[in-house]
């Protein structure tokens, strides 16, 4: 049943524009061989889901919804509930129907995060399809400018390794142009501060993040701190689960490392209670995740108020990281870019197009192609479909 003949009379303004047509999200993996090891599990496919919404006019916007560990599920989200919701709408009024989805699906009797995640790749996608129809490109729609925006490599992983090869991986990307790293760290206190340590003593000028992925206790954190701060860590990301509220306000006054947090935090109602309690220094929305652009610009606003920076969280497809440096250059309070250099990610690589390059001054600048300037290649979309299974084995128990 398509009800968007019902919801149109009550929430959408009169068309003068283009209206969507249609809405699909495919769920899409890519095996790995070799994966790295995370303080999950070791990775043995990358998964991601890709949304498509095509105007009235004939053009097309692509989107990233992240996966959530569960690429199918989160599709179906957009498949079989969001679209119906979609259909007829206007191109131009993302607040309307970002509005609609939040009062249908996400504010009571939803599956929330699953939610969240799906109409945040509807809503690039939907940017992307306004840019397209100005003839701009996105960061100009949203009225910002082509300026550089800082850079560090990240991505899975740059870590739980010996120091030496660490150091080794780390080499040719200073040689590259980067001047800031992140490390994966929640192995043991330990050894994450021997692995710190080696490529501080490498590189003396390089910016070194750091980033738990949830793995660290408040034992942990107290005992890492002190060398952390000696060893000029700029933060440490996510030590704890992102509801552990607790945790985070008893950490922050274990030493003066910045803590980083907001890539598993959903919408600007869960963002604002990391900004009020004054804990986390650096917030990190992902725009597939925490509700797309739209919210991205309202999340944004409430970390100006309190002089906060956004260095989002970039996650698998070059959509999602083109799109994140549209949106940066378009911020007052825009910080570093998260530039995924982990080796064979076809969904960086091979979706279409190039997501990013990193200039000799280590920053990256925004596409000037109309949208987000990727041209996605749906052979390549047909190419990889979804593999049933979890993305990590060797679960540590």
């Amino acid at each position: 049943m398509n009800v968007q003949g019902v919801l149109s009379p009550i929430v959408a303004g009169a068309a003068t524009g283009p209206t969507i047509t249609n809405v699909s999200a495919t769920p899409m993996s890519a095996a790995v061989s070799g994966g790295a090891r995370l303080g999950i599990g070791r990775v043995v496919k990358r998964d991601t889901v890709l949304v498509k919404v095509v105007g009235s006019d004939g053009l097309i916007g692509y989107g990233e919804a992240h996966h959530a560990r569960a690429a199918n599920i989160v599709a179906h989200v957009v498949n079989s509930v969001l679209r119906d919701v979609c259909i007829g709408w206007p191109v131009d009024d993302v607040v309307g129907l970002w509005t609609t989805i939040y009062r249908m699906q996400l504010k009571s009797h939803g599956l929330g995060a699953a939610t969240a995640m799906a109409m945040s790749g509807i809503d690039m996608a939907l940017w992307d399809l306004r840019a397209k129809s100005a003839g701009w490109p996105l960061y100009r729609l949203l009225g910002g400018a082509a300026r550089a925006i800082p850079a560090y490599a990240g991505g899975v992983a740059l870590g739980w390794q010996p120091p030496e090869t660490l150091v080794d991986e780390v080499r040719p990307l200073v040689e590259q142009g980067f001047r800031a790293v992140k490390l994966r760290v929640g192995d043991s206190p330990a050894a994450d501060i021997v692995r710190v340590a080696a490529v501080r003593a490498a590189f003396a000028d390089l910016t070194i993040l750091v980033d738990a992925n949830t793995e660290y206790s408040l034992a942990d954190v107290r005992a890492v701190m002190p060398a952390f701060e000696s060893l000029g860590v700029a933060w440490l990301e996510e030590p704890f689960p992102p509801h552990d509220h607790r945790s985070y306000a008893t950490a922050r006054t274990f030493g003066g490392i910045p803590l980083a947090a907001g890539e598993n935090h959903y919408t600007r109602f869960e963002f604002h209670r990391l900004v009020e309690d004054g804990v986390i220094g650096v917030l990190q929305p992902d725009l597939s995740k925490c509700g797309g652009v739209t919210e991205m610009l309202r999340i944004a606003a409430l970390g100006s108020a309190w002089k906060l920076p956004i260095c989002p969280h970039t996650s698998v497809t070059g959509l999602n990281m083109a799109a994140t440096i549209h949106v940066l250059a378009a911020l007052e309070n825009g910080g570093y870019f998260e530039a995924d250099v982990s080796r064979g990610n076809l969904f960086r690589d091979g979706l279409g197009g190039v997501p990013y390059t990193v200039g000799r001054d280590g920053c990256v600048r925004p596409n000037e192609a109309p949208g987000i300037g990727l041209d996605v290649d749906e052979d390549f979309v047909a190419a990889h479909p979804f593999i049933d299974g979890p993305a990590f084995v060797d679960i540590i128990r």
